[in-house]
């Protein structure tokens, strides 16, 4: 497990989210300025994150997908130093009328290397085509455990531009609910779970298959493993990365 920018525990390459659906009252470690998240990108990079996932906000903190908040900050990142690929959430959080959020996408001037799309929310179709059109990846989210799992690809099989599926595993959903095969040309799949399901899905994640993405970051989980309140994206990245290199007996809780 060596160098920046990418670092792997063994195959498994791990995706920062940097900030998701959080907000002020989240605490301070969460990142909400431009300028902070620049500052926390670029640390989780330097730990071993190979990919940032941003949810774009207005100055009064409200998620968006309008082109005068994505392109500086997505300008912001990358005149900032941060060159692993950039992915953006373009989920109902960000605008609620599909046919908005479709034109939002078309009138952005800056591009993200991916997107996220939620295909269990309206008009999934529509804005993966959009963003094909735009020529930005689309990572189709579905849900783990009995509503998606080994069926996920299905959800997606034949929609142009999805070139990664992305399934969201729930604290109770069965371990094998994470053993997604490709169909319909999608070949990486990415695994993650939220705050109490965080941890596990990285574990499991990680024997998903091959071209395996994981997921943490103040955006899915606050606490660290052992219960204690995460100071960071970056130190969020430097402990899964030991967790993925075998290190869970230093942490309370995972197995």
């Amino acid at each position: 497990m060596t160098g920046a920018g990418g670092v792997r525990a063994g195959r498994v390459r791990l995706q920062v989210s940097l900030n998701g659906a959080r907000t002020a009252v989240d605490g301070a470690a969460v990142p909400m300025s431009p300028r902070a998240l620049v500052e926390s990108a670029l640390r989780s990079v330097a730990a071993g994150a190979a990919e940032v996932l941003v949810s774009p906000r207005t100055p009064c903190g409200r998620e968006s997908l309008s082109p005068r908040v994505v392109g500086p900050l997505l300008r912001a990142l990358r005149e900032g130093g941060v060159a692993v690929p950039l992915v953006v959430c373009a989920s109902v959080g960000t605008e609620t009328d599909p046919g908005a959020r479709v034109a939002r996408v078309r009138s952005w001037e800056v591009l993200p290397d991916r997107a996220e799309v939620h295909f269990a929310e309206p008009g999934a179709e529509a804005l993966a085509a959009a963003l094909a059109e735009r020529g930005v990846a689309v990572d189709a989210v579905v849900p783990g455990g009995a509503g998606g799992g080994p069926q996920g690809a299905l959800w997606v099989a034949g929609v142009a531009g999805v070139a990664r599926l992305v399934v969201e595993v729930g604290a109770g959903d069965a371990g094998d609910g994470v053993g997604v095969s490709a169909a319909g040309g999608v070949r990486e799949v990415l695994v993650y779970g939220r705050d109490a399901a965080a941890w596990g899905a990285l574990l499991r994640g990680a024997g998903a298959g091959p071209h395996r993405w994981v997921r943490t970051g103040l955006g899915d989980v606050l606490l660290l493993p052992d219960g204690r309140p995460a100071r960071s994206n970056e130190e969020l990245v430097a402990v899964a990365l030991a967790l993925l290199a075998g290190g869970a007996s230093r942490y309370w809780g995972v197995t």
